[in-house]
Protein backbone atom coordinates (compact mmCIF):
# COMPACT_ATOMS: atom_id res chain seq x y z
CA UNK A 1 0.00 0.00 0.00
CA UNK A 2 0.86 3.76 -0.59
CA UNK A 3 -0.90 6.52 0.65
CA UNK A 4 -1.42 9.90 -0.95
CA UNK A 5 -1.01 12.58 1.44
CA UNK A 6 -0.80 13.14 5.20
CA UNK A 7 -4.08 13.67 6.53
CA UNK A 8 -4.71 13.38 10.21
CA UNK A 9 -7.50 10.05 9.71
CA UNK A 10 -4.02 8.64 8.03
CA UNK A 11 -1.92 9.02 11.15
CA UNK A 12 -4.68 8.61 13.69
CA UNK A 13 -6.88 5.59 12.23
CA UNK A 14 -6.05 4.26 8.84
CA UNK A 15 -2.47 3.54 9.25
CA UNK A 16 -2.29 2.05 12.26
CA UNK A 17 -4.76 -0.34 10.84
CA UNK A 18 -2.86 -0.67 7.50
CA UNK A 19 0.30 -1.66 9.07
CA UNK A 20 -1.77 -4.15 11.98
CA UNK A 21 -3.22 -5.84 9.01
CA UNK A 22 -1.42 -9.41 8.28
CA UNK A 23 -2.51 -8.43 4.56
CA UNK A 24 -1.16 -5.00 3.86
CA UNK A 25 2.31 -3.74 4.39
CA UNK A 26 2.77 -0.01 4.40
CA UNK A 27 5.89 0.68 2.13
CA UNK A 28 5.80 4.30 1.04
CA UNK A 29 3.56 7.43 1.82
CA UNK A 30 3.58 10.74 -0.82
CA UNK A 31 3.49 14.11 -0.10
CA UNK A 32 3.73 17.79 -1.58
CA UNK A 33 5.72 18.61 1.18
CA UNK A 34 9.16 16.51 1.60
CA UNK A 35 9.16 16.93 5.43
CA UNK A 36 5.88 15.76 5.91
CA UNK A 37 6.21 12.91 4.07
CA UNK A 38 9.65 11.86 5.82
CA UNK A 39 7.88 12.89 9.06
CA UNK A 40 5.13 10.40 8.49
CA UNK A 41 7.82 7.65 6.66
CA UNK A 42 9.52 7.61 10.05
CA UNK A 43 6.18 7.26 11.85
CA UNK A 44 5.13 3.76 10.07
CA UNK A 45 8.66 2.89 8.59
CA UNK A 46 8.18 3.47 5.27
CA UNK A 47 9.72 5.38 2.43
CA UNK A 48 9.08 8.99 1.70
CA UNK A 49 7.81 10.15 -1.38
CA UNK A 50 8.10 13.44 -2.97
CA UNK A 51 5.07 14.11 -5.07
CA UNK A 52 2.02 11.77 -5.64
CA UNK A 53 2.90 11.20 -9.30
CA UNK A 54 6.13 9.65 -8.00
CA UNK A 55 4.02 7.28 -5.52
CA UNK A 56 2.10 6.16 -8.56
CA UNK A 57 4.66 5.83 -10.78
CA UNK A 58 6.03 2.97 -7.75
CA UNK A 59 6.54 -0.51 -9.35
CA UNK A 60 5.84 -2.13 -5.73
CA UNK A 61 2.83 -0.13 -4.77
CA UNK A 62 -0.28 -2.26 -5.86
CA UNK A 63 -2.81 -0.69 -3.72
CA UNK A 64 -3.03 3.11 -2.53
CA UNK A 65 -5.23 5.11 -0.05
CA UNK A 66 -6.30 8.22 -0.94
CA UNK A 67 -6.71 10.83 2.31
CA UNK A 68 -6.66 13.64 0.28
CA UNK A 69 -9.33 16.54 0.68
CA UNK A 70 -12.75 15.87 -0.75
CA UNK A 71 -12.28 18.26 -3.98
CA UNK A 72 -9.05 16.06 -5.48
CA UNK A 73 -10.68 13.03 -4.29
CA UNK A 74 -11.51 12.23 -8.45
CA UNK A 75 -8.32 13.41 -10.16
CA UNK A 76 -5.98 11.46 -7.98
CA UNK A 77 -8.38 8.37 -7.75
CA UNK A 78 -8.46 8.67 -11.40
CA UNK A 79 -4.81 8.89 -11.78
CA UNK A 80 -4.18 5.84 -9.50
CA UNK A 81 -6.59 4.02 -11.27
CA UNK A 82 -4.88 4.50 -14.59
CA UNK A 83 -1.17 3.95 -13.16
CA UNK A 84 -2.77 0.18 -12.50
CA UNK A 85 -3.29 0.58 -9.07
CA UNK A 86 -6.46 -0.68 -6.61
CA UNK A 87 -7.74 2.51 -4.61
CA UNK A 88 -9.22 2.91 -1.01
CA UNK A 89 -10.56 6.45 -0.85
CA UNK A 90 -11.54 8.43 1.87
CA UNK A 91 -15.33 9.46 1.73
CA UNK A 92 -16.74 11.56 0.09
CA UNK A 93 -15.30 9.05 -3.33
CA UNK A 94 -15.97 12.41 -5.63
CA UNK A 95 -18.07 15.92 -5.28
CA UNK A 96 -20.14 14.45 -8.24
CA UNK A 97 -22.45 11.77 -9.17
CA UNK A 98 -21.50 11.88 -12.66
CA UNK A 99 -17.53 11.28 -11.74
CA UNK A 100 -18.19 8.92 -9.09
CA UNK A 101 -20.04 6.97 -11.92
CA UNK A 102 -17.27 7.33 -14.06
CA UNK A 103 -14.45 6.33 -11.90
CA UNK A 104 -16.66 3.23 -10.81
CA UNK A 105 -17.01 2.21 -14.31
CA UNK A 106 -12.79 3.18 -14.71
CA UNK A 107 -12.02 0.81 -12.26
CA UNK A 108 -14.31 -2.06 -13.48
CA UNK A 109 -12.84 -1.36 -17.00
CA UNK A 110 -9.08 -1.67 -15.98
CA UNK A 111 -10.25 -4.62 -13.48
CA UNK A 112 -9.05 -2.95 -9.92
CA UNK A 113 -10.71 -2.58 -6.63
CA UNK A 114 -12.06 1.16 -6.41
CA UNK A 115 -13.89 1.01 -2.57
CA UNK A 116 -14.77 3.75 -0.89
CA UNK A 117 -13.65 4.46 2.74
CA UNK A 118 -16.90 4.46 5.04
CA UNK A 119 -16.06 2.44 7.88
CA UNK A 120 -18.97 2.17 10.15
CA UNK A 121 -20.81 -0.57 7.82
CA UNK A 122 -18.11 -2.99 8.40
CA UNK A 123 -18.66 -2.74 12.21
CA UNK A 124 -20.69 -5.85 13.40
CA UNK A 125 -23.27 -3.58 15.85
CA UNK A 126 -25.09 -2.47 12.35
CA UNK A 127 -25.45 -6.18 11.29
CA UNK A 128 -26.99 -6.66 14.66
CA UNK A 129 -29.34 -4.22 13.91
CA UNK A 130 -30.56 -5.29 10.64
CA UNK A 131 -30.89 -8.80 12.11
CA UNK A 132 -33.14 -7.71 14.77
CA UNK A 133 -35.09 -5.52 12.12
CA UNK A 134 -35.43 -8.86 9.68
CA UNK A 135 -36.71 -10.74 12.91
CA UNK A 136 -39.78 -8.44 13.73
CA UNK A 137 -38.21 -7.18 16.47
CA UNK A 138 -39.84 -3.45 15.64
CA UNK A 139 -42.46 -5.01 13.49
CA UNK A 140 -42.70 -3.12 10.49
CA UNK A 141 -40.12 0.04 10.13
CA UNK A 142 -42.03 3.30 10.64
CA UNK A 143 -38.95 6.01 10.88
CA UNK A 144 -35.29 6.16 10.79
CA UNK A 145 -33.75 9.40 12.62
CA UNK A 146 -29.81 9.62 12.51
CA UNK A 147 -27.69 12.47 13.49
CA UNK A 148 -23.53 13.10 13.41
CA UNK A 149 -22.27 15.93 14.78
CA UNK A 150 -19.25 17.32 16.12
CA UNK A 151 -17.82 20.35 17.79
CA UNK A 152 -16.29 23.07 16.09
CA UNK A 153 -13.17 22.24 14.30
CA UNK A 154 -9.86 24.36 14.48
CA UNK A 155 -9.48 27.46 12.24
CA UNK A 156 -7.86 26.76 9.29
CA UNK A 157 -9.27 23.34 8.95
CA UNK A 158 -9.74 22.26 5.36
CA UNK A 159 -13.47 21.15 6.17
CA UNK A 160 -13.67 24.90 6.19
CA UNK A 161 -12.61 25.58 2.78
CA UNK A 162 -14.96 25.74 -0.06
CA UNK A 163 -12.07 25.05 -2.54
CA UNK A 164 -11.18 21.90 -1.22
CA UNK A 165 -14.80 20.40 -0.81
CA UNK A 166 -15.53 20.95 2.98
CA UNK A 167 -18.88 21.84 4.55
CA UNK A 168 -20.98 19.29 6.95
CA UNK A 169 -23.06 18.16 4.04
CA UNK A 170 -19.92 15.98 2.64
CA UNK A 171 -18.08 15.67 5.87
CA UNK A 172 -20.43 14.43 8.79
CA UNK A 173 -23.85 14.33 6.23
CA UNK A 174 -22.11 11.04 4.73
CA UNK A 175 -22.82 9.02 7.92
CA UNK A 176 -26.04 9.44 8.23
CA UNK A 177 -27.15 9.21 4.78
CA UNK A 178 -25.15 5.99 4.17
CA UNK A 179 -26.40 4.83 7.04
CA UNK A 180 -29.89 5.37 5.96
CA UNK A 181 -28.85 3.60 3.04
CA UNK A 182 -27.17 0.59 4.88
CA UNK A 183 -30.14 0.21 7.10
CA UNK A 184 -33.54 1.00 4.57
CA UNK A 185 -32.05 -0.10 0.86
CA UNK A 186 -31.45 1.99 -1.90
CA UNK A 187 -35.08 3.08 -2.37
CA UNK A 188 -34.55 6.82 -0.94
CA UNK A 189 -35.28 9.68 -2.43
CA UNK A 190 -34.91 13.25 -0.81
CA UNK A 191 -38.30 15.34 0.23
CA UNK A 192 -36.43 18.53 1.77
CA UNK A 193 -33.60 19.89 2.89
CA UNK A 194 -32.00 23.03 4.78
CA UNK A 195 -27.92 23.91 4.96
CA UNK A 196 -26.71 26.28 7.53
CA UNK A 197 -23.36 28.39 7.96
CA UNK A 198 -21.61 29.57 10.97
CA UNK A 199 -20.64 33.35 11.00
CA UNK A 200 -17.92 34.40 8.77
CA UNK A 201 -17.90 30.24 6.82
CA UNK A 202 -17.96 29.84 3.12
CA UNK A 203 -19.35 26.65 3.32
CA UNK A 204 -22.18 25.07 5.48
CA UNK A 205 -21.55 23.68 8.81
CA UNK A 206 -25.08 22.50 9.77
CA UNK A 207 -27.99 20.65 7.78
CA UNK A 208 -30.73 18.32 7.55
CA UNK A 209 -32.49 16.55 5.70
CA UNK A 210 -35.72 14.82 5.23
CA UNK A 211 -36.26 11.86 2.75
CA UNK A 212 -38.51 9.07 2.22
CA UNK A 213 -39.24 5.39 0.77
CA UNK A 214 -41.68 4.80 -1.61
CA UNK A 215 -43.60 2.62 1.06
CA UNK A 216 -43.94 5.72 3.85
CA UNK A 217 -40.62 5.40 5.66
CA UNK A 218 -39.95 8.85 6.93
CA UNK A 219 -35.91 9.34 7.46
CA UNK A 220 -34.81 12.61 9.29
CA UNK A 221 -30.76 13.16 8.94
CA UNK A 222 -28.91 16.07 10.43
CA UNK A 223 -25.61 16.77 10.37
CA UNK A 224 -22.45 19.12 11.72
CA UNK A 225 -19.29 20.79 12.09
CA UNK A 226 -19.73 23.07 14.90
CA UNK A 227 -22.29 21.27 17.40
CA UNK A 228 -22.24 18.95 20.71
CA UNK A 229 -20.91 15.49 19.76
CA UNK A 230 -23.35 13.02 18.79
CA UNK A 231 -23.16 9.32 16.83
CA UNK A 232 -26.48 7.91 17.05
CA UNK A 233 -29.35 6.39 15.42
CA UNK A 234 -32.70 5.38 15.77
CA UNK A 235 -35.31 3.03 14.23
CA UNK A 236 -38.78 3.31 14.81
CA UNK A 237 -41.39 0.60 14.12
CA UNK A 238 -45.14 -0.73 14.92
CA UNK A 239 -44.20 -2.29 17.84
CA UNK A 240 -40.80 -0.68 19.40
CA UNK A 241 -37.93 0.79 18.32
CA UNK A 242 -34.01 0.23 18.46
CA UNK A 243 -31.69 2.85 19.12
CA UNK A 244 -27.37 2.77 18.74
CA UNK A 245 -25.03 5.56 20.45
CA UNK A 246 -21.54 5.59 19.18
CA UNK A 247 -23.00 4.35 15.67
CA UNK A 248 -20.47 5.84 13.84
CA UNK A 249 -17.30 6.58 14.88
CA UNK A 250 -16.74 4.00 17.73
CA UNK A 251 -13.45 3.76 19.16
CA UNK A 252 -11.48 0.24 18.82
CA UNK A 253 -12.18 -0.99 22.59
CA UNK A 254 -15.71 0.29 22.20
CA UNK A 255 -17.95 -2.46 23.35
CA UNK A 256 -21.74 -1.06 22.05
CA UNK A 257 -25.40 -1.04 23.21
CA UNK A 258 -28.31 -1.62 21.46
CA UNK A 259 -30.96 -0.82 22.89
CA UNK A 260 -33.85 -2.25 21.98
CA UNK A 261 -37.78 -0.98 23.83
CA UNK A 262 -41.10 -2.78 22.97
CA UNK A 263 -44.52 -1.41 22.78
CA UNK A 264 -45.58 -2.98 26.25
CA UNK A 265 -42.52 -0.93 28.19
CA UNK A 266 -40.28 -4.05 27.87
CA UNK A 267 -36.32 -3.00 27.15
CA UNK A 268 -33.79 -5.27 26.09
CA UNK A 269 -30.30 -3.81 26.18
CA UNK A 270 -28.36 -5.84 24.10
CA UNK A 271 -23.96 -5.61 25.10
CA UNK A 272 -21.90 -6.86 21.61
CA UNK A 273 -18.23 -6.95 21.57
CA UNK A 274 -15.85 -4.58 20.97
CA UNK A 275 -14.68 -4.59 17.32
CA UNK A 276 -11.81 -2.58 15.44
CA UNK A 277 -14.21 -1.32 11.94
CA UNK A 278 -10.84 0.45 10.78
CA UNK A 279 -9.48 -2.96 10.52
CA UNK A 280 -11.83 -4.50 9.59
CA UNK A 281 -12.17 -2.26 6.28
CA UNK A 282 -8.50 -2.56 5.48
CA UNK A 283 -9.08 -6.38 5.90
CA UNK A 284 -11.68 -6.24 3.32
CA UNK A 285 -10.09 -3.72 1.06
CA UNK A 286 -7.07 -6.30 0.87
CA UNK A 287 -9.53 -9.64 0.56
CA UNK A 288 -11.45 -7.89 -2.41
CA UNK A 289 -7.58 -6.79 -4.34
CA UNK A 290 -6.66 -10.77 -3.92
CA UNK A 291 -10.03 -12.06 -5.29
CA UNK A 292 -10.17 -9.75 -7.67
CA UNK A 293 -12.49 -8.13 -10.24
CA UNK A 294 -14.48 -10.83 -12.97
CA UNK A 295 -14.73 -8.54 -15.77
CA UNK A 296 -18.65 -9.99 -16.07
CA UNK A 297 -19.80 -9.53 -12.40
CA UNK A 298 -22.67 -7.56 -11.32
CA UNK A 299 -21.98 -4.32 -9.14
CA UNK A 300 -21.01 -4.99 -5.62
CA UNK A 301 -22.63 -3.82 -2.66
CA UNK A 302 -20.28 -1.34 -1.80
CA UNK A 303 -19.76 0.10 -5.69
CA UNK A 304 -24.28 0.41 -5.61
CA UNK A 305 -24.39 2.14 -2.66
CA UNK A 306 -21.37 4.43 -2.98
CA UNK A 307 -23.20 5.58 -6.28
CA UNK A 308 -26.75 5.89 -4.34
CA UNK A 309 -24.80 7.92 -1.93
CA UNK A 310 -23.25 10.07 -4.47
CA UNK A 311 -26.62 10.74 -6.05
CA UNK A 312 -28.11 11.65 -2.46
CA UNK A 313 -26.06 13.85 -1.18
CA UNK A 314 -26.12 15.78 -5.02
CA UNK A 315 -29.72 15.75 -4.22
CA UNK A 316 -30.08 17.05 -0.51
CA UNK A 317 -27.42 19.59 -2.06
CA UNK A 318 -30.03 20.84 -4.99
CA UNK A 319 -32.92 20.65 -2.58
CA UNK A 320 -31.13 23.21 0.19
CA UNK A 321 -31.03 27.33 0.09
CA UNK A 322 -27.80 28.41 0.13
CA UNK A 323 -26.32 28.52 3.43
CA UNK A 324 -28.12 30.74 5.80
CA UNK A 325 -25.86 32.80 8.16
CA UNK A 326 -26.43 32.34 11.44
CA UNK A 327 -28.30 35.54 13.43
Amino acid sequence: MGVLGCADIARRRVLPALAACPATEVCAVASRDPGRAAEFARAFDCRPVHGYDALLARAEVEAVYVPLPAALHAEWVEAALRAGKHVLAEKPLTLDPERTRALLRLARDVGLVLRENVMFVRHGQHTAVRDLVADGAIGEVRSFHAAFTVPRRPEGDIRYRRDLGGGALYDTGVYPVRAALHLLGDDLEVAGAVLGSGPGREVDTRGGALLGTADGVAVHLTFGLEDAYRSRYELRGSTGRITLDHAFTPPADHAPLVRLEQADGTVTEIRLPAEDQVLNTVAAFASAVRAGVPADAPPTPEETACLRQAVLLHRIRESAAPPAPAR
